[in-house]
């Protein structure tokens, strides 16, 4: 049987999170928009992987996980989120250039260095974006909170995820201090779907319903950031150079 390459856990972990997100079969052609690749491509690795019993695969009908290829995955995730939370506590990248860092790091992590990595970590639950990180064993743990979108006027509550699919988006929201565990109140609401007002601290900002859309927030008391206290926001000057969006 063929070995399990680095394409092949990057298929596995594009499906799973495509999968992840939108829910049943990923279609291929999904599949190849979120690589990079063509659709073609994309056909004769699912074919491959199909044979090594990591993917179900029908023409037309997309492609899903074995339970044997969603088990890579989820290892895959879990390096590159004990990664992505390394990089941003301990060595201070900036959170918008943790996930970029992490996609060169995640498959060469030994089962031995996993280990002293999540312990010198704490045993982290959240990567630094508020995401969960899958146990050992595989268990993901749900994401919780609301969109700030739907946060009514009036109401404080506590970050706890900001999304990393957008770069800019996402150093742009670092740079207002929107980052998990930070705390934040809607001040105003424009109505007709137009912008939020939130105070954060003593500082004002206004922020688009869309863009709002990216954090979820928690109206439980306190600010503490997932896996370990509020972090102060640290943000790239200038976007690295990557090969995709994970």
């Amino acid at each position: 049987m063929p070995s399990v390459t680095q394409a092949v856990e990057d298929y596995l972990k594009a499906v799973w999170k495509l999968s992840h997100e939108r829910g049943g079969n990923v279609a291929v052609g999904d599949v190849a928009a979120h690589l990079g690749v063509s659709a073609p491509s994309v056909t004769g690795m699912a074919q491959k992987m199909k044979e090594m019993g990591l993917l179900h695969y029908a023409r037309y009908d997309g492609v899903s996980l074995t339970p044997k290829g969603r088990k890579i995955a989820l290892e895959i995730v879990r390096h590159h989120r004990l990664w992505e939370l390394y990089l941003y506590r301990r060595l201070g990248v900036p959170l918008d250039r943790v996930d970029g860092e992490a996609e060169r790091l995640e498959h060469v992590l030994s089962d031995d260095m996993e280990e002293k990595l999540a312990r010198a970590l704490g045993d982290p639950t959240h990567d630094p974006h508020g995401d969960p990180i899958p146990t050992k064993s595989g268990v993901l743990a749900p994401v919780r909170g609301m969109a700030l979108a739907d946060l009514p006027a009036g109401q404080s509550a506590a970050v706890t995820r900001v999304s990393d699919r957008h770069t800019e988006k996402l150093r742009y929201l670092v740079s207002l201090g929107i980052v998990p565990g930070a705390r934040l109140t809607v001040v105003d609401r424009a109505p007709f779907g137009g912008p939020l007002t939130v105070r954060i601290g003593t500082r004002r900002h206004a922020i688009d319903a869309e863009l709002a859309r990216n954090v979820l927030v928690s109206g439980s008391p306190g600010g503490s950031a997932p896996g370990g206290t509020a972090p102060t926001p640290r943000v790239s000057r200038r976007a690295p150079t990557r090969r995709r969006k994970r």
